[in-house]
This record gives C-alpha cells, sequence and structure tokens, in this order.
C-alpha cells in the first residue's frame, strides 16, 4: 500500500509542478533512501519473519568404558580348571577306551580292519607300537603342560585360536595365526582350533605320532605315574630339563593328579 503511495506523489510532481523525467529520478532516489526503502520497511511491507536461532545442540557426553579388573593368579586357576578339567577328562576317556578296544582286537584277532587302519593313521607297522601310540597318558601331565603352555588359558593364541598346548603350524593351507615372536628371520604361525577340545585331540594325537615323543611313548605303556614320564618330555621344549622339573612342580603344587584315573589291568 505504500509502495502505491509514494508512486502517486511521484506522478504528481511529475504532472503538476512540471519536473522533468530527471528531476523525478532524484526524488525518487532520495525518497527510497529513507526508512521507506530500507530492509526494515520491506519486512513490514512483506512481513517477512526474522531468521530463528538454532537451539544449540546438546553435548554428547562419551561414558567411560570401564575396564574389567586383571583376575588374580588363584582365579585364573579356577577357571583354568573349571573349563579344562572335565575337557581333558572326556578326551582321555574316549582314547583310553579306544586303547583298551584295540587291546582287546589285537589279542583275539579280531577287528583286523580297524586295527589295520589304526596302523596307517599313526604311521607304525607293529601291535606294540600301535598300543604305545594309542595309550593315552595321564590326565595330571596333560593338564599341566595346558596350564604352562597357555598360561592358565590367558595366552594370545588360546584366545585367538584355541591353541592351549603351543602347537606349530607347517602348512600353509591349515587354519593358523602368526605367532608374535620369530625364529631369526623365519616367522611362526600356531594352528587355530575350532574349540578347546579339539586342541585336546590334537595332542595327543601328538604324542602318539611325533617321533621325539618315542621314549616317552614307550613308558606310557608301562607306568601311569605322571612324575616318572614327564621326564621323557624333554623333546617337547627348548628348556628341556627345566622343562620337565616345571611340569613335576606344576603337578605337585596344583595337586593335578587328583584328576588321573586309575586303571584296573
Amino acid at each position: 500500500m505504500r509502495a502505491i503511495k509514494y508512486g502517486a506523489i511521484l506522478f504528481v510532481l511529475l504532472l503538476f509542478t512540471g519536473c522533468d523525467q530527471q528531476e523525478v529520478q532524484i526524488v525518487e532516489k532520495k525518497l527510497f533512501e529513507s526508512k521507506v526503502g530500507t530492509i526494515e520497511d520491506q519486512r513490514l511491507i512483506t512481513k517477512i519473519e526474522p531468521p530463528k536461532k538454532e537451539a544449540p545442540k546438546p553435548k554428547v557426553v562419551e561414558k567411560k568404558v570401564k575396564k574389567k579388573p586383571n583376575m588374580t593368579v588363584s582365579q585364573k586357576k579356577k577357571r583354568f580348571n573349571d573349563i579344562l578339567v572335565p575337557i581333558v577328562t572326556e578326551v582321555y576317556t574316549h582314547l583310553q577306551q579306544q586303547f583298551e578296544d584295540a587291546q582287546k582286537a589285537i589279542q583275539t584277532n579280531t577287528n583286523q580292519e580297524s586295527i589295520a587302519t589304526l596302523k596307517e593313521f599313526y604311521e607304525v607297522e607293529s601291535d606294540q607300537e600301535l598300543l604305545e601310540a594309542l595309550k593315552p597318558h595321564p590326565i595330571s601331565i596333560t593338564l599341566a603342560q595346558g596350564a604352562i603352555e597357555s598360561a592358565w588359558l590367558t595366552s594370545r593364541f588360546t584366545k585367538l585360536a584355541n591353541n592351549i598346548f603351543g602347537v606349530w603350524s607347517f602348512r600353509s593351507n591349515e587354519p593358523r595365526i602368526e605367532a608374535s615372536e620369530t625364529r631369526g628371520e623365519k616367522k611362526i604361525y600356531l594352528k587355530k582350533y575350532k574349540n578347546l577340545k579339539a586342541a585336546v585331540y590334537d595332542y595327543y594325537k601328538n604324542i602318539g605320532k611325533n617321533w621325539a615323543y618315542e621314549e616317552f611313548r614307550k613308558q606310557r605303556l608301562l607306568t601311569d605315574d605322571p612324575y616318572a614320564l614327564v621326564d621323557h618330555l624333554k623333546s617337547y621344549s627348548e628348556k628341556r630339563e627345566v622343562y620337565t622339573n616345571t611340569l613335576k612342580r606344576m603337578i605337585e603344587y596344583n595337586n593335578f593328579d587328583r584328576y588321573d584315573i586309575k586303571i584296573t589291568p
């Protein structure tokens, strides 16, 4: 409405005062340089509301993740026993039954097909060698080695690969992880297992097949005394006698031999 009013004023000036077009433009300029032509006036004309201020965004407070407290040694040992003792006992019982079945088949000259299959698997020729390969050693030895090699089930390769006994991998086509250490410039790989039970089975199989444990296999067919048997596991570690002496202390101090199953001949 104001724009129409000012246009009418200009028209009157042009019509009644005799101003020429140039003079009218000067008047028009001065007129619109007044408050009428300012942004404030335009807001009144077009009813444009001033921009609203954005509400401040709420501050994101980062929650501090509490670190789990480290387990005490006694807590680690309890967890180790709770998890591994039932698994090792189950595997041992199964292998002992397999040994007894094979022993009976050999004595009665029956089920020779299964005996031949087992000989092929363990890469042995005689019945005596097969029985040495099949006989499982006491649970206490397995637990002691597992505790040492896996640091009570807390080691990196136990967590990432269920590898309790530090078993190396020499085949690139099998599941494995790279070790954090090397031998010179050579990388070391450790086997990766689907679960802890598979690791225990593979451990017993390795003891039954590897040439380094030949004497150990002979002795475990003669006795179930863990303290006598561990002397023949020097080849399991580069520490040799230091390692076997540590095994004895582990068995004794942790009373692992209480889990051994006494076999009646």
